[in-house]
């Protein structure tokens, strides 16, 4: 990075190169943001009880974003991708979902690595994380049986 350039923080999608770990400061980073998210949803939902369960508009925009946010927040690890595209790392990987607004959520490891063994555990636990935080979760399977979840927004909740 030049002189001048800021460099913005991306949560871990499982789908860029490994995140750097907590003595890098990428801890403190991530606490940082996803305390600013809970603040964000405290401030623009004052009217419910619980606003700290209700994701925000900025979320309901970017669900990508949120979503990996708040499994990185947690402790799940990120699958991640080596400097040819190969995976490299198991962990959860977000993408785009079926229905606009909405993410998929997989479980994601290199070839031989164990992850679809684990998968229904690991993704269980990523299920519990969203839905404490207001998301709609819904499980799947996909092709060759691996399953999946799909993020949704909550009744009744727009952007």
């Amino acid at each position: 990075m030049g002189a001048g350039q800021e460099r913005v923080f991306e949560p871990a999608s499982g789908d860029g190169p490994v995140a750097p770990d907590a003595r890098d400061g990428r801890g403190a980073e991530v606490r940082t943001a996803f305390e600013g998210m809970l603040q964000i949803r405290r401030v623009t939902r004052p009217e419910h009880p619980d606003p700290g369960s209700v994701p925000a508009a900025w979320e309901l925009r970017r669900p990508l974003r949120a979503v990996a946010l708040a499994l990185e927040a947690s402790g799940t690890p990120a699958s991640a991708l080596g400097p040819s595209g190969e995976r490299i790392a198991t962990g959860y990987r977000v993408s785009e979902g079926e229905a606009p607004g909405s993410a998929r959520v997989e479980w994601a490891g290199p070839p031989g690595s164990g992850a679809t063994h684990d998968e229904e555990e690991a993704l269980a636990g990523c299920g519990a994380v969203l839905r404490r935080l207001g998301w709609t979760v819904l499980s799947y399977r996909g092709p060759r049986r691996r399953r999946f979840l799909e993020v949704e927004p909550p009744p009744g909740a727009h952007p």
